[in-house]
């Protein structure tokens, strides 16, 4: 069974800070859908318990200019309203605000005293546009795949590989190598077959030429 984590919220003329109590979150995931509804999940403890928030904020919102940062003992939120104006809850008016939802003084500021925005030098926001409920993942549609490996989309496998290689050029004097093939390895063979001729021609005339010196000596001398 899931439990509730302590929200904590506070606002301005122009957006609503959404602060999630929950220290060493894993596999956060934080949704929200432009009429106003809030959803968070995620697991801590060392027994890896479920936590989740289902909130009907009390108007629509920017969703696109909305960011949230997953700290190591919170989750922080900056929702856009989507037209400037103070709420009067967090929450629908024709609702009770649950009992895990609470007040955040320390960026509260009263209506007529709109203070400065809050602070937020020092965190990492990701974009709740496209964020497909995981923050820190926005930027992973448009990819296509790891940092780094952009154009593997179009390369069209491994041909696509080979042929970019013809651009890369040789060492100096293997040029040709490029465009050598298996018809040069078979003129290599024939030119080695070839080599061996002239030394079967000399084999032959030397034979011939031992035939002529044993006929000019004639036959051997008999004896009486």
């Amino acid at each position: 069974m899931s439990r509730h984590p302590e929200v904590r919220w506070a606002q301005r003329i122009d957006k609503v800070y959404i602060t999630v109590q929950l220290p060493d979150a894993k596999d956060a995931k934080v949704n929200l859908e432009p009429d106003g509804v809030f959803s968070f999940f995620a697991t801590a403890g060392t027994d890896g318990n479920s936590y989740e928030s289902k909130l009907d904020l009390n108007d629509k919102v920017n969703v696109e200019a909305s960011k949230v940062s997953v700290g190591v003992r919170s989750i922080f939120c900056i929702l856009e309203k989507a037209e400037a104006k103070w709420w009067n809850k967090l929450v629908r008016d024709d609702q009770k605000a649950p009992h895990f939802v609470k007040v955040d003084w320390d960026k509260w500021v009263d209506e007529d005293d709109d203070g400065a925005d809050v602070n937020v030098d020092g965190m990492d926001f990701s974009n709740m546009g496209g964020m497909g409920g995981m923050p820190g993942m926005e930027g992973l549609g448009g990819m296509g795949g790891m940092p780094g490996m952009e154009g593997l989309g179009g390369m069209g496998g491994l041909a696509g590989m080979m042929g970019g290689m013809g651009g890369m050029g040789m060492p100096p004097g293997m040029e040709g190598l490029g465009a050598m093939g298996m018809d040069e390895f078979e003129d290599e063979s024939d030119d080695e077959g070839e080599v061996s001729k002239p030394q079967d021609a000399g084999k032959a005339d030397a034979a011939q030429i031992s035939q002529e010196v044993e006929g000019k000596a004639g036959p051997p001398a008999q004896s009486n």
